[in-house]
């Protein structure tokens, strides 16, 4: 059974505050774009294990998807298979790589077996894994609360080429948090109504903040001078996805989408996704 596993951008990305349980509670809008992994899945008479195309990804239970797949072998009560991970999403890149491949692994693998897991189950599992990891349950946009697992699908045709740019860094969530420090947390900025706006082609500076860039711009200045080259590019926004440290421009028009990718080397440039993109539904073949 082989899966496409899809990134996402954050297009917004305000923390809100420190909570007892020792997450943050953000607000966010998680957008799938059309950089994506591949995953595979093939049956075995017990256990569960795992291969990948990259050297620096672990293929243990470290990993997102044999945990993923750990979740369905307890509630089955049993089974096996074998991981084939083919790895295109960089590691540590805010794009949510390892999140997406751990909902692929849920969404997949009851199939596989034949096992009917409810809705709300498969949702709790995935908030067990990762604050992201449940947005990948579903297709399409999507405002997220809570520390992420909090979700509103949301209907809106987005008008813009997306650009996706990397300097190679990588950047660790738990760093970013602890960099943010001591601040005066800000009220939830309602992202849902200042994306509704920048649409209709409203101004997109309101959206496109994200609470992480001070603090790893800083420390790394080399994204930050990303952004600057993809609004000096003709982008109409631009933004770091996530904790970093993939930048994306929003363009108004393809052809300055397609040129903006002249003014970086070919290892940094991840991908164009097209407006409107949505990830096929959800049928894995094999």
């Amino acid at each position: 059974m082989t899966i496409h596993s899809h990134a996402k951008i954050n297009l917004g990305l305000r923390v809100l505050g420190k909570r007892d349980d020792g997450y943050h509670d953000l607000a966010t809008i998680f957008v799938p774009v059309d950089l994506c992994d591949t995953v595979e899945l093939h049956t075995r008479d017990l256990g569960l294990s795992m291969e990948c195309t990259r050297d620096d990804v672990p293929c243990d239970s470290g990993n997102l998807c044999l945990r993923a797949a750990a979740e369905v072998y307890r509630f089955a009560g049993g089974g096996g298979v074998h991981i084939a991970l083919d790895k295109r999403i960089p590691v540590g890149a805010g794009l949510g790589g390892g999140s997406s491949n751990a909902a692929m692994v849920l969404r997949a693998l009851p199939r596989l077996w034949c096992v009917d897991i409810p809705d709300d189950e498969l949702h709790a599992m995935a908030a067990r894994l990762g604050s992201d990891v449940p947005f990948f349950l579903h297709d399409g946009p999507a405002l997220a609360g809570g520390r992420g697992e909090i979700l509103t699908p949301l209907n809106v045709r987005l008008p813009w080429w997306i650009v996706l740019v990397t300097p190679g860094i990588h950047v660790s969530t738990a760093w970013a948090y602890a960099a943010l420090g001591t601040r005066e947390w800000q009220p939830d900025p309602r992202l849902d109504l200042l994306l509704t706006d920048a649409v209709r082609g409203g101004d997109s500076a309101p959206l496109l903040v994200n609470d992480f860039e001070p603090a790893v711009f800083e420390r790394w200045p080399a994204i930050a001078e990303m952004k600057r080259r993809l609004l000096e590019n003709g982008a109409v926004g631009a933004l770091m996805s996530g904790s970093g440290s993939t930048v994306f421009g929003l363009f108004n028009d393809a052809l300055e989408a397609q040129a903006a990718l002249a003014e970086f080397a070919p290892g940094q440039v991840l991908g164009v996704t097209a407006p409107d993109f949505s990830p096929m539904p959800f049928t894995p073949r094999g």
